[in-house]
């Protein structure tokens, strides 16, 4: 919320990478990507909204994305703005992972 409202000043205040760069952008295609991911899942399922399936790509999507960046671009952030960047790639990819543990295990 706050990036849509004041985007130079909260990255200048979380030392995130300025919009120069094509971080933002590829974000936004790996978030775009997983939702065509999610809403394919919809087509082929019989039930109704993107759900869990969906939730799980569109997340595990950006959080490898952010990864990759953090490993192999050259993100121009502070210390502070990768350690929040890490801290959302663990919950993105961490929760994914959760979730896609606990729809693949049968109920009992």
């Amino acid at each position: 919320m706050l990036l849509g409202f004041f985007p130079g000043a909260t990255i200048t205040t979380l030392g995130l990478p300025s919009a120069q760069s094509y971080f933002y952008v590829s974000i936004l295609g790996a978030v775009l990507f997983g939702i065509g991911i999610a809403l394919f899942i919809q087509v082929k399922s019989s039930g109704q909204g993107l759900g869990l399936s969906g939730a799980i790509a569109i997340n595990m999507c950006g959080g490898l994305c952010l990864a990759g960046w953090l490993l192999f671009g050259t993100v121009s952030a502070t210390s502070l703005g990768k350690i929040i960047m890490w801290g959302l790639v663990a919950v993105l990819v961490g929760i994914s992972t959760i979730e896609l543990v606990s729809i693949r295990r049968p109920t009992t």
